[in-house]
């Protein structure tokens, strides 16, 4: 069960304290890789895994972290904890998450826990005023109304107050770096990149026979296998409209998608007068996470640099929504707003889910997620719990649709 986190002695230290939620997927292990080059001034307080708990065990060794969260009790009450450094609780639980990401020791939360598990952790540091690195992109494709509600709330009381939702999602980050050359009544469109993962070329007929092999090989991103399958199918791009359309509260007609199969323009804004700002760099998201956590600083990183002695090619194509049906998808959602985010959210990572067991064939995940989509009892002003029983039924619909 989850303890009650007790405040911590104070102590001299002028760190940035970080969190990080979802510290062994591979954006907390970029993560750990930033604060480790960061040469003091960030700390990492909080660190927390579901499964990996042996990783999460390793990394507490080295960080010596105030808080361990391991959020399933089960995998939790198996793992042999002997070995943590006298400085570190360890906290049980999916409440934990909630209670550490809100606690004094923390003055910044990286969520990256992948899925809609890490929504209420997000929204409780929210809540309590941390300033949050966004990596877990389901929280505004599932609760973008609420999320944009409460920081518009927090804004009225006090519009000189610092951003505190800074995305760490490569294409929202260059969106958001971009944005600082102009204002926002200034901005004409947003312009999404994607790299049109490694089906870009085929044919529809040649998408019939995708393995789960062919799907896992991004061209260009390293990344966990779920996202992995998002970029083949699209439907991460999907996605990111519907976290755009909330982050930088912009109408879904004026976020655009274009590929860019290079992955060095990361995304673009577009200005009234005609200008495009874009951001570059590596497809390495050691950036954007750098930017997150040290913002509004611009300091010397881990990132991988652009070699500036050889050729590049930048090439970009429209996107083909044809081909890759998703992206229909998450423009509707991002229009319709309410329930629909939550149900295409949670019904793709059932679909997911399904591909990679070998249940599902790789040109069935959207359609699934579409009916499913279309049956669900629509809301347009839902509470975090409505969403949370939407959640659980498109899954087991996605379940039911898959053994039909």
């Amino acid at each position: 069960m989850a303890k009650r986190v007790k405040p911590a002695p104070a102590v001299a230290d002028t760190s940035r304290r970080i969190a990080v939620l979802g510290s062994t997927g591979s954006i907390g292990r970029n993560t750990i890789e930033v604060i480790r080059a960061s040469k003091g001034r960030l700390r990492a307080t909080v660190l927390s895994a579901h499964s990996r708990l042996d990783l999460l065990i390793e990394q507490a060794r080295e960080l010596k972290p105030r808080y361990l969260v391991a959020s399933d009790e089960q995998t939790a009450a198996e793992q042999s904890w002997k070995g943590l450094p006298k400085e570190t609780e360890l906290l049980v639980g999916r409440k934990a998450l909630e209670q550490a990401a809100g606690c004094d020791d923390v003055d910044v939360v990286l969520a990256a826990i992948v899925g809609s598990a890490g929504v209420r952790s997000t929204l409780a540091a929210l809540k309590t005023g941390k300033t949050v690195a966004l990596a877990n992109k389901e929280t505004l494709v599932t609760a973008g109304p609420i999320v944009r509600k409460l920081l518009d709330d927090q804004r009225k009381k006090n519009p000189a107050a610092p951003e505190r939702l800074l995305p760490v999602d490569s294409e929202h980050s260059a969106v958001f770096q971009s944005l600082a050359c102009g204002r926002r009544d200034e901005v004409e469109r947003i312009v999404l990149t994607a790299s049109g993962g490694p089906f870009r070329t085929w044919a529809r007929e040649q998408l019939a026979q995708v393995t789960v092999d062919e799907a896992l090989a991004h061209p260009t991103w390293e990344m966990g296998p779920k996202i992995t399958i998002d970029s083949a199918t699209m439907m991460n791009k999907a996605l990111e409209v519907i976290e755009a359309r909330w982050l930088f509260d912009i109408p879904p007609d004026r976020i655009k998608v274009m590929i860019h199969p290079q992955s060095v323009i990361h995304s673009m804004v577009e200005f009234v007068d005609g200008s495009v700002v874009a951001q570059l760099g590596p497809p390495d998201m050691k950036l954007p996470i750098q930017h997150a956590l040290e913002y509004p600083r611009r300091l010397p990183g881990p990132a991988e640099r652009l070699d500036w002695t050889r050729n590049h090619e930048l090439r970009f194509e429209p996107a083909d929504f044809d081909r890759f049906p998703a992206l229909s998808l998450g423009f509707e959602c991002a229009e319709q707003g309410g329930t629909s985010g939550a149900v295409l959210n949670a019904a793709n990572e059932a679909a997911v889910q399904s591909f990679l067991e070998g249940d599902l064939h790789f040109t069935e995940i959207v359609p699934a997620c579409r009916s499913i989509l279309e049956a669900h009892d629509f809301d347009a002003n839902p509470t975090l719990e409505r969403l949370e029983e939407l959640d659980l039924w498109a899954r087991e619909e996605i379940h039911s649709w898959v053994c039909a």
